[in-house]
């Protein structure tokens, strides 16, 4: 048990610590109302729905706007 334990809590701190690292290097600022967002790629939405979960936690903690693709 304690090792499925450990292994549960290491998949989770490299589940937020991989989300934490493409936060950081995916924010822009949108000129139109210079609000920060994260930008998923458009070429692998399935990112934004594997961090899904952690997206609605950083957003009603921090505020921060996340968006699928490039502003237009």
């Amino acid at each position: 048990m304690a090792k499925i334990s450990k292994l549960l809590l290491a998949f989770l701190l490299l589940y937020v610590a991989s989300y934490a690292a493409f936060r950081q290097m995916h924010i822009e600022v949108w000129d139109r109302d210079k609000s920060a967002y994260v930008i998923f790629p458009a070429t692998m939405p399935f990112l934004y729905y594997l961090w899904r979960p952690l997206t609605y936690l950083d957003g009603a903690t921090t505020g921060m706007r996340f968006h699928i693709g490039p502003h237009r």
